[in-house]
């Protein structure tokens, strides 16, 4: 009897003739969610299986594996020969000592002499012998015994299953560049767009003295909670504090925001196209904050020349991305108070909805070209 993960993979199925390529992906996003454990995967009609792990590390493979996109569910179980007595073993160990239970079996192995009602029976029957304290209840149990007779003459035995994290996996839907700061929305965007099989890679703009290393260490803490579910990243650290004391000086004061998010998209294209990213993904929520109206989603995508930007909160409430980040780990971190560059020189009253036509007057107060070389050449990245 050995003990055994069962992974089933989500959307995998649907692929047809590239079902292989995602198939590889995902064993090797496995593979480094584990990295560090031993242990063993192997194929098996329709799902995989993790197998030879120490006894004390079964937690900590599924807690890994849950963050891995491209699961659709796990189980811990019991592999055994496809004999009865070994079946009876194996479901003994699984069993509740008490409550309502039915056992369901699923009999790939056709040519295995009962078929899945007749073992079902028999293992029922045998677990009320053994058991004084349960009862059968196939409508509504407390707990299944849940029997896998597979067609390599191996049967596995489990009673739970674990939600995993659905999606596809990453790195078969391309690569993009997340803006990430140090709160709630952005991590949560990466998230989501990891889901669907994106590589992702972040660039956080820091204002440095006027931000402390807190700050930044928040955001690097964020990245590598979100380098978790994304099987790695690059974090791509950029000082634009001259670009905000120039806004400052030179520029109507109302501006300050919209003007710094102007080049804040520019400087990321630039990078994304440097690192091979093919579009740039930011956490704006529409009408969240004074940035965030149509005209100011406006103003920042006039500048974008090459690439799509991915808005993948634009619909969501604040207590709809709260939740996702809590669900992501993220939560509590974010909610560190230390401010991000964002905040720096904020104006009393930004504009809410500026007109094109005033925001290209107030930049042409500004040497752009030479303060966004400026702020690349301060570019820092980190390998989370």
């Amino acid at each position: 009897m050995e003990k055994v993960v069962i992974v089933r993979y989500s959307e995998l199925h649907l692929k047809g003739k590239n079902r292989g390529y995602f198939e590889r992906v995902l064993i090797t996003n496995m593979e480094k969610a584990l990295k560090g454990l031993k242990h063993e995967i192997k194929r098996q009609s329709g799902r995989y299986l993790v197998e030879g792990f120490d006894d004390f590390e079964t937690d900590n493979i599924i807690s890994r594996l849950k963050k891995v996109f491209g699961i659709h569910s796990l189980s811990i179980a019991l592999k055994v020969k496809s004999d009865m007595d070994e079946i009876f073993k194996a479901s003994a160990e699984v069993c509740s000592l008490d409550g309502r239970f039915k056992v369901e079996t699923h009999r790939a192995d056709k040519t295995f002499p009962l078929n899945s009602l007749q073992i079902s029976a028999e293992i029922g029957g045998r677990l009320l012998s053994k058991f004084k304290n349960i009862s059968v209840d196939v409508h509504n149990p407390q707990f299944i015994v849940n029997i896998d007779v597979r067609e390599n003459g191996t049967t596995l035995v489990f009673n739970e299953f674990f939600k995993g994290a659905g999606g596809m996996p990453v790195g078969t839907s391309g690569k993009g560049l997340l803006l990430i700061s140090g709160g709630i929305d952005s991590p949560v965007a990466g998230h989501m767009i990891a889901k669907r099989g994106m590589q992702i890679n972040c660039i956080h703009f820091h204002s440095y003295p006027y931000t402390n290393m807190q700050a930044r260490d928040k955001v690097i803490e964020l990245t590598k909670v979100l380098s978790q579910y994304s099987c790695g990243t690059k974090l791509h650290i950029v000082s634009v504090t001259h670009i905000q004391e120039e806004i400052h000086k030179k520029c109507n004061g109302e501006y300050m925001v919209t003007l710094l998010r102007r080049f804040m998209m520019r400087i990321a294209e630039r990078v994304a196209l440097k690192c091979g990213a093919q579009c740039i993904i930011t956490g704006e929520s529409l009408g969240q904050v004074a940035s965030q109206t149509v005209e100011g989603i406006t103003s920042s995508n006039s500048v974008i020349e090459k690439l799509p930007v991915l808005r993948p909160l634009c619909g969501f409430d604040k207590d709809e991305i709260i939740e996702r980040s809590r669900d992501m780990g993220a939560y509590e971190i974010s909610i560190q108070p230390y401010e991000d560059c964002c905040t720096v020189f904020l104006p009393k009253h930004p504009v809410i909805k500026p007109s094109l036509e005033s925001v290209l007057e107030e930049e042409g107060k500004l040497e752009v070209e030479n303060l966004i070389e400026e702020a690349i050449n301060s570019l820092e990245i980190l390998s989370l």
